[in-house]
């Protein structure tokens, strides 16, 4: 660990509309939570970034010394088809009658690929992984809680959040910054749902048709429970009625999170979080991913090459990297020239980080690394900026370079802390990992070989020790002589 530093932390808030020190309610303790998949198909590539990203945010956090409990949540049930997620068929219902299997076995198969590709991409498991299914007590509760405040009706067996009541007192568009007036003239008409009251209400509890496979008995009849309704009663549950931080992806603004603020503050008077943290999209040469333009794919797909957009496959801490090459904020494109350039990038990196072990101090040094690392430290203070991160660390990769090759001098001290700033921020930070190191034994082989031309070159054998060399540069390798004894490096 890096010697003591003040933290001075900004998050561009979205609920605000600008950066704000992040000062925690309970320090050292932080609250988080991220909206999960909703388990009825592969997870996709856009699901995928937001994941990254607040995994680097999670990963930021704890190694500022937080003690961040994150919640992750699963929607294993409730989440219809419409746009707002309450109107229109269940999504896994629709998925397991398709499949002729039982709702819980889509749960459960898309749940296990979730993870797996979590797995993959390095990401870490959240603190708490709640579902909707196993909280429908919870759930009712709030409903109740709700309508005893008088901001909900019931019609029928369904329980609908009055958007104009509660608008009288509360700012119903407080996150997405549109007054309501501009919602209700944005908003489709009622269409099937007649028995709301106003075309913005949206459902806390429907009634269940006979034929809805997921449904659970409540004061108001046999139903289940709405889209938005499980997150906040899953993070009033696990955080508190006020915690400190509340992600999702930038799609989650305009109807979900602007309803799970409104029933928390209908509920509790508050609003669930105090800084509201939201990634942008995934496009892929310059379009929206969408199934309907063809040019949607899954991480296993882009993992493998077998989509019809990029010329070849691209393994996941490439990706990983490629995609925390861009701030989380910010639109980021998908392309080949694109995954090219960040494959690159990744390889040099991961071959200079690979040195590390190897290098040898001098007495005395002709570089400072503590102004490199607060210039890391930096970056990320500034809204957790990766893409600044990784550019200063591409010039710890030239020290580690410089250093490697005997260009460049460095004393104990900062070697100590060169390795330490690498390992803490390409390793435990962005969460990257040396697949090759990892993968295959390489290394062992390469020091077996290297061994092997030391021999010929003891017992005077230079012509075998001149092939063994040239052999490696051909295929890639170069090999560094010198006093200590023999290094390599990939070129």
């Amino acid at each position: 660990m890096f010697a003591h530093m003040e933290q001075n932390l900004f998050v561009y808030n979205t609920l605000t509309r600008k950066k704000e020190q992040f000062i925690p309610l309970n320090p050292p303790h932080v609250g988080m939570y991220v909206c999960g998949p909703t388990v009825y198909s592969d997870a996709h590539l856009g699901n995928s970034r937001t994941y990254i990203s607040f995994d680097l945010i999670f990963r930021y956090l704890t190694h500022l010394g937080y003690k961040v409990r994150y919640v992750r949540n699963i929607t294993d049930a409730g989440h219809l088809e419409g746009d707002a997620g309450d109107e229109g068929e269940d999504k896994i219902s629709k998925k397991a009658k398709l499949a002729q299997v039982e709702p819980m076995e889509i749960v459960q198969k898309y749940t296990v690929g979730f993870h797996e590709v979590m797995d993959q991409f390095n990401i870490l498991p959240p603190s708490i992984e709640p579902t909707a299914t196993g909280h429908i007590i919870e759930q009712i509760e709030l409903v109740k809680i709700i309508l005893e405040k008088g901001f909900a009706y019931e019609v029928d067996g369904s329980v609908y959040f009055d958007v104009e009541k509660y608008n009288k007192t509360q700012d119903y568009g407080v996150l997405n910054g549109r007054n309501l007036e501009d919602l209700l003239n944005n908003t489709r008409s009622l269409g099937g749902q007649d028995e709301k009251h106003g075309k913005l209400d949206f459902a806390l509890w429907i009634k269940a048709k006979p034929e809805h496979l997921m449904k659970w008995p409540s004061p108001w009849g046999v139903g289940f429970p709405g889209w938005h309704l499980e997150c906040s009663a899953m993070s009033n549950k696990y955080l508190g009625e006020h915690f400190d931080i509340h992600g999702g992806g930038i799609d989650l603004v305009p109807t979900h999170h602007t309803n799970e603020i409104a029933q928390n503050v209908a509920a509790c008077g508050k609003n669930p979080a105090t800084y509201w943290i939201h990634t942008n999209m995934l496009t892929v040469n310059g379009q929206k991913m969408s199934k309907s333009l063809g040019n949607s794919f899954l991480p296993h797909e882009l993992f493998s090459g077998d989509n019809p957009i990029l010329n070849k496959g691209y393994s996941p801490m490439t990706v990983r990297f490629f995609m925390l090459q861009a701030n989380y904020r910010s639109t980021l494109d998908i392309g080949s020239d694109a995954m090219d350039a960040s494959e690159k990038g990744f390889k040099r990196l991961m071959n200079s980080f690979g040195l590390l072990d190897s290098l040898k101090a001098s007495a005395v040094g002709e570089i400072e690394i503590q102004p490199l690392i607060d210039r890391c430290y930096a970056a990320m203070n500034d809204d957790f900026n990766s893409p600044v991160l990784i550019a200063e660390l591409f010039e710890g990769s030239r020290v580690i370079n410089s250093v490697h090759d005997g260009k460049l001098k460095i004393d104990p001290a900062n070697l100590g802390l060169l390795k330490n700033m690498m390992n803490v921020f390409v390793s435990d930070i962005l969460g990257l990992k040396n697949e090759q190191a990892e993968n295959d034994d390489l290394p062992r082989v390469l020091n077996f070989i290297v061994n092997l031309r030391t021999e010929a070159k003891v017992n005077h054998d230079y012509a075998t020790s001149d092939k063994i060399r040239n052999g490696l540069q051909q295929i890639g390798f170069q090999l560094n002589d010198s006093k200590e004894g023999t290094s390599w490096n990939k070129i």
